[in-house]
C-alpha cells in the first residue's frame, strides 16, 4: 500500500478541487480607476487561483469591506479621498486597530506631492508605493503578483508558527499524552501540514482543507479539522463523507471517485498497523520534497498515537492491578468491598474540595482502595474477632500497615498506594502507628484517608454496634481535629458533610452489611 495516495487529475467522476480566489480590495474614490483596475486584471491567476475584486469608494467604505472580508490578501489604496490623508489613516486602521499584519498594502496615488514616497514608506507600514501614472497594466500585474506571493509566504510562516507552537506546547508531555493534549497535538500537526502546502490563510482555511482522524477498531474519530472539516455548523455532512471514503483508501482499496482532484490521503501507520489517516485537499500539485515532509509529519503523528495507546494501556494495567489487589482484600472479608469503594469516593471528593486537580484526586482515590490491603496477612481469628481486641491482638493487627507497605513496594506504579497503606493510621499529634509521624511529615494522601476511613467506620454497621448518626460521627471528627486529623482536612471534610455532599455515601454505609469490627476503625 502506498503511504501517500493522490487522486489523478484525469480520474473520471472525480470532484474538482475547491478553488478559492485571492481577495483584492481596491480603495479609490474614482470609479474609472476601479473599473480600469478590474479590466487590467481580468483573467489574472496566481498559484492556480483567480482574483476576486472588492471595491470601496472611500476609506470609510473600506472599513466596512474589511469587516465583511477577514481574508483579504491585498489592498490597493488611494491616498487622497474624503480627506488628503484618508488612505494613510486607513493603513493605520488596518495595522494598528485591526492588527492585521498579513494583508499586503500598496499605496497608489495620483498626487505624490501630497504624500511623498519616502515619507510614506518611512512612516507607514506599507509594502509598496506606486504613482498611478507609472502603474501600467504590466506593472499592475507584477505588483499584484509580487504582493500575493508575499501574502502566501507569510501565511505559510504563520501556519507553521501556530502549528509548531501547538506541538511544542505538548512536547514536554509527549510520552504522557492525555486526551485533551492529544487534540492540540493533532491540530498542530494539521496546521504544519497546511503550512507545508502553502495554501492556507489565517483564520478559516479556504484553499486547503484537511482533517486528522484516528481509527480504533471500528470507531473512527476526527481529532482535528480545518476548512470544510472544522467544527462549524453544517460541516458534519462533508466530514462524514470523507471519513467513509478515506476509510476505504486506508484498507487498501482504490481511491474513490468522489474525492476531489488534488486530494491526499496519508495513513497514520506504525509498521503494519494503521491508526488513522490525514486527509488534505489542495488546489495545486505538491512537490516531491513537500510530500516527503508531509509523510514525516504523518509518521510523527502516528508515533504519538502509538505512544498514546501504550500509555493508556499502562494506565489500564495500573487500574487493573488496583482492582485485583482490592479484590484480594475483599476475599478476606466480602463485606469490606463496599467500605473500600466508599473510601475511594470520599477521598476523591475531599481531595477536590481541598483544591487538588481532578486527575490528582483520582490518583489519591484509587490509591485509597488499598489502604487495608495488608490485612491479608492478619490471622482470621483476630481480624474477625467479634469483640474488642486485647493489647497483644491489637499489636498484631497494627502490623497490617507494614505488611501493606511490603506488598506494594514491589511496584513503583503503586507508590502512592504504598504511602496510604503504611501511614493511614498515623495521627496529626504523632501518637499513631507504625512510625509515629506527626503533622506534615504524614503523607498528604494518608491524611486524607485517615479522616474518611474513621468517619465511614463510625457511620457503618458493625456486629457489635449500629451505625452512628451523622451528627455524632461529625462531632467525633471535629473533636479529633488537630489531634488525630490534619485540621485543614478535618475542617474541609466537616464543611462537605454539613453541605450534604457525602449524604449518598453515608446512606450507602448505613444500608451496607455489617463489616467486621477490626477492619477499619481499630
Amino acid at each position: 500500500m502506498k503511504i501517500v495516495r493522490k487522486l489523478p487529475p484525469s480520474s473520471e467522476g472525480s470532484a474538482g478541487a475547491r478553488v478559492v480566489p485571492w481577495k483584492l480590495l481596491v480603495v479609490d474614490d474614482e470609479p474609472d480607476v476601479r473599473r480600469l483596475t478590474a479590466l487590467n486584471l481580468r483573467g489574472f491567476e496566481f498559484a492556480g487561483r483567480p482574483l476576486e475584486l472588492i471595491e470601496a469608494g472611500s476609506a470609510t467604505e473600506a472599513h466596512e469591506r474589511l469587516k465583511e472580508h477577514g481574508d483579504i490578501a491585498l489592498a490597493l489604496i488611494d491616498v487622497v479621498m474624503e480627506s488628503d490623508d484618508a488612505g494613510l489613516k486607513l493603513v493605520e486602521y488596518i495595522r494598528k486597530d485591526l492588527k492585521n499584519l498579513m494583508i499586503r498594502l500598496v499605496i497608489r496615488t495620483g498626487q505624490p506631492g501630497v504624500a511623498p514616497e519616502r515619507f510614506v514608506i518611512d512612516n507607514f507600514d506599507i509594502d509598496d508605493y506606486k504613482d498611478k501614472t507609472e502603474l501600467t497594466a504590466q506593472k499592475l500585474y507584477t505588483t499584484v503578483r509580487t504582493a500575493l506571493k508575499g501574502y502566501r509566504d507569510l501565511q505559510t510562516i504563520e501556519w507553521n508558527r501556530i502549528g509548531l507552537s501547538r506541538i511544542l506546547a505538548v512536547t514536554p508531555d509527549l510520552y504522557n499524552l492525555h486526551r485533551d493534549k492529544l487534540e492540540d497535538y493533532f491540530q498542530g500537526v494539521l496546521m504544519q501540514l497546511i503550512g507545508i502546502c502553502k495554501l492556507g490563510h489565517s483564520g478559516m482555511i479556504s484553499t486547503i482543507d484537511g482533517l486528522v482522524a484516528t481509527v480504533d477498531g471500528q470507531d473512527i474519530r476526527i481529532r482535528a479539522g480545518a476548512g470544510d472539516f472544522d467544527d462549524s455548523p453544517g460541516a458534519d455532512t462533508r466530514r462524514n463523507e470523507i471519513v467513509e471514503l478515506c476509510s476505504n483508501v486506508i484498507v487498501g482499496r482504490d481511491m474513490p471517485a468522489r474525492l476531489r482532484n488534488g486530494a491526499l490521503v496519508i495513513p497514520l501507520q506504525v509498521g503494519e498497523e494503521i491508526f488513522g489517516f490525514v486527509y488534505l485537499e489542495t488546489g495545486e500539485d505538491i512537490s516531491e520534497s513537500d510530500r516527503e515532509l508531509i509523510q514525516i509529519m504523518a509518521n510523527q503523528c502516528a508515533a504519538a498515537l502509538d505512544n498514546f495507546r501504550l500509555h493508556h494501556s499502562l494506565e489500564e494495567s495500573y487500574d487493573e492491578a488496583i482492582d485485583m489487589l482490592g479484590q484480594v482484600a475483599e476475599f478476606k472479608d466480602s463485606a469490606t468491598g463496599t467500605h473500600i469503594r466508599r473510601i475511594q469516593e470520599y477521598t476523591r471528593r475531599l481531595a477536590i474540595a481541598l483544591g487538588c486537580p481532578a486527575d490528582e484526586a483520582e490518583v489519591y482515590a484509587k490509591a485509597s482502595r488499598l489502604h487495608d490491603v495488608g490485612k491479608v496477612g492478619i490471622p482470621d481469628n483476630i481480624l474477625r474477632k467479634p469483640g474488642s481486641l486485647n493489647d497483644d491482638e491489637f499489636e498484631i493487627i497494627k502490623r497490617h500497615t507494614k505488611i501493606g507497605d511490603t506488598v506494594l513496594k514491589r511496584s513503583p506504579s503503586l507508590a502512592v498506594a504504598r504511602l496510604v497503606a503504611r501511614s493511614h493510621h498515623e495521627k496529626w499529634n504523632g501518637t499513631g502507628y507504625p512510625d509515629g509521624l506527626a503533622g506534615d511529615a504524614i503523607p498528604f494522601v494518608a491524611r486524607l484517608v485517615a479522616a474518611v476511613d474513621v468517619f465511614d467506620a463510625l457511620v457503618s454497621k458493625r456486629p457489635y454496634k449500629g451505625p452512628w448518626q451523622k451528627d455524632k460521627a461529625t462531632t467525633e471528627i471535629r473533636n479529633g481535629s488537630g489531634a488525630h486529623f490534619d485540621p485543614r482536612i478535618a475542617e474541609t471534610f466537616l464543611a462537605m458533610i454539613d453541605r450534604g455532599e457525602v449524604d449518598d455515601l453515608v446512606i450507602a454505609a448505613t444500608a451496607a452489611p455489617a463489616d467486621h469490627p477490626n477492619l477499619a476503625g481499630e
